[in-house]
């Protein structure tokens, strides 16, 4: 299965955040989201970058607007979520976001042997 965009926010559990990024001003990644009546739990970080913009305002500051990451789930599936540091008007609780979802190449193999 080819990799399905999503874009639909999602409910992080709170009790799971990397706080140690936190502390450093970063967003800490949750352990697990809550999408669709589902659990995604993170396994691993495949990997992380952050997305910049200009300022708003005018000066030559250049500001980070998300942060990605690509995870792989205890389910084998790799998921991209972002953390949206300027979230739309009204919807400061839409903070995280999954992006799209692709099954592990293993997994896809053997559903195709069956």
């Amino acid at each position: 299965m080819p990799e399905r965009f999503i874009s639909a926010a999602i409910q992080p559990d709170v009790e799971t955040f990397d706080t140690a990024h936190m502390a450093a001003g970063e967003p800490g990644l949750p352990g697990s989201f809550r999408w669709k009546g589902q659990t995604l739990r993170i396994s691993r970080v495949v990997r992380s970058w952050r997305e910049t913009g200009p300022c708003d305002h005018g000066s030559s500051d250049i500001y980070v607007r998300k942060h990605w990451f690509e995870c792989e789930t205890d389910s084998r599936q790799i998921v991209k979520l972002y953390f949206d540091r300027r979230p739309k008007a009204g919807q400061m609780k839409k903070r995280w976001w999954l992006f799209s979802i692709r099954e592990h190449e293993e997994k896809r193999c053997r559903e195709n042997r069956s």
